[in-house]
């Protein structure tokens, strides 16, 4: 039996530190017998598309998922990601070979089309843009709900977050995770499998929130609820050390990983000020920076209404239909016989589109001007600065440059912003000496933790063995289960970290 842990988007330094203070006693025992490594992943430019990578073993331009919201260009507007053609992952390509699995909570992925064993979603907690509930068999699903309850909504909703909110969050993620401790032993009882794949992912939404308490820089805190706070994280990491703890103990002789497709550390991104900083760079263009003005409006939309006023409608409309508006909004009022580039939705790093000539529907960008509209763009991107004299912006690369070529590449967005590494909740503005000030729209995601590129896995053999891997790669870990468990490994490009 294989077993993989997804210890999700977690701090390596919170993690070392935890470590060296004995607290995380699960992952230390794992680490003293295994390998650990780090990971080229496609979170450098596309962290969301790093799930599919993990999970498929295909890079981002191979299977084309970056984000909740994708372009159509055939459709000029977004569609949301399971309109789109999903890879294969590796749990269909173990069923295929007639092998079992068991799946509990991948992330921002799609109801397999195959699979032998039980694959389960929102089962430790439900999400409408990332962990939706379904389950294959759907009997499973039902089983896990009438003997441990449904499983609790932890929706996100952009804007600043209250102490209560918090509080409440933490209760949530907690009991999440002992809950996923205890459907996954019922389900190891009640089956075989050939490969185990438990999704901890209360450690991802835990540190957007609990990174630190920046969200609550002027405000008072009692002394109770700050130090309540202060350690939410930690707490959350040692509950998801003890749930791989228990798990771990029902299956002693399986060979593990454990890995994260991307890190965690203090927020840096600007994302709700580049709709107004693309405004003002194609205004000086003279071109009409309609679209970026609606991806504004959303921003400033978001800052105007509270957060729980906005939760409390999300929670009512429930997952389509909230997925749906959020779409309508990020286009409204678009006029693309205008538009030269739109600012695609994205929750971390900047993302651009041209509206290309003959790829869009209704594409009026010449192909022969692309070079020198991104040109253009670039130069006045980067030319802004926060508050300090700091570079807002340190890269506007060009997709083609920074990502591997595949089938899916001209579905990608075109541009990738990347924001320098400072805090961002202290900046309120940013000015450029050839486009101006731009003033921040609210009081921007509420989340004082971002992700970083930081992949890793631990690899911890028990049947097998250790192999070489020069420069090990998030795609790597698909192609290490399918030689394992002799499986096939059409169109994928990785090498197994683990040989017989």
């Amino acid at each position: 039996m294989l077993a993989v842990f997804q210890f999700d988007a977690v701090s390596v330094p919170r993690l070392e530190r935890l470590l060296a203070a004995g607290r995380l006693p699960t992952l230390a025992g794992l680490r003293e017998r295994g390998r650990w490594l780090g990971l080229e992943t496609p979170a450098t430019h596309f962290p969301a598309g790093s799930y599919a990578t993990l999970y498929s073993g295909a890079d981002v331009a191979e299977h084309g998922m970056y984000y909740a919201f994708q372009w159509s260009p055939q459709d000029q507007r977004l569609r949301w990601r399971e309109d789109f053609p999903q890879p294969r992952m590796v749990w269909e390509r173990v069923a295929r070979a007639g092998k079992r699995t068991l799946v509990i909570d991948p992330y921002e992925c799609a109801e397999p089309a195959a699979v032998r064993g039980v694959a389960v979603a929102g089962f430790q907690l439900a999400n409408v843009m990332s962990v939706p509930r379904w389950a294959a068999p759907a009997a499973a699903g039902e089983e896990l709900d009438r003997l441990f309850g449904r499983s609790r909504f932890v929706n996100e909703v952009f804007g600043r977050p209250s102490v209560r909110g918090l509080l409440e969050l933490r209760r949530r993620l907690l009991d999440a995770t002992a809950r996923i401790s205890e459907g996954a032993v019922h389900l190891l009882r009640r089956g075989t499998y050939d490969l185990v794949w438990v999704n901890l992912l209360a450690g991802h939404l835990g540190g957007h929130m609990f990174w630190d308490l920046s969200q609550f820089e002027g405000q008072v805190l009692d002394d109770a609820a700050r130090t309540t706070l202060e350690r939410a994280l930690d707490d959350i990491y040692e509950e998801m050390d003890a749930a791989m703890g228990r798990i771990t103990s029902e299956i002693p002789g399986a060979d593990v990983i454990v890995t994260s497709p991307m890190g965690m550390a203090a927020n840096m991104s600007r994302v709700d000020l580049l709709p107004g900083m693309l405004e003002a760079v194609l205004a000086s263009n003279g071109a009409t920076p309609a679209e970026s003005r609606a991806e504004r409006f959303l921003w400033r939309l978001r800052g105007a209404v509270p957060t729980a006023a906005r939760a409390k409608v999300a929670t009512v409309l429930q997952g389509p239909l909230t997925r749906e508006v959020t779409m309508r909004l990020s286009s409204l009022g678009v006029d693309w016989s205008e538009t030269p580039v739109s600012m695609l939705p994205s929750d971390h790093f900047g993302q651009l589109r041209l509206n290309l000539r003959g790829r869009e529907r209704d594409g009026i960008v010449d192909p022969g001007d692309a070079d020198e509209l991104l040109a253009r763009i670039r130069d006045g991107l980067l030319s802004f600065r926060d508050p300090d004299g700091t570079q807002t912006i340190v890269a506007v690369e060009h997709t083609r440059d920074v990502v591997e070529a595949g089938p899916f590449l001209d579905m990608l967005p075109d541009v990738v912003v990347r924001w320098n590494d400072a805090p961002s909740n202290a900046v309120d503005r940013v000015v450029s000496p050839g486009h101006g000030q731009v003033v921040r729209p609210g009081s921007g995601s509420g989340r004082s933790g971002a992700h970083t590129p930081e992949a890793w896995a631990l690899v911890v053999p028990a049947t097998l063995e250790h192999a070489p891997c020069e420069s090990p790669r998030l795609r790597d870990v698909v192609p290490t289960l399918c030689a394992a468990l002799g499986v096939e490994t059409d169109g994928l490009r990785g090498t197994p970290l683990l040989a017989a």
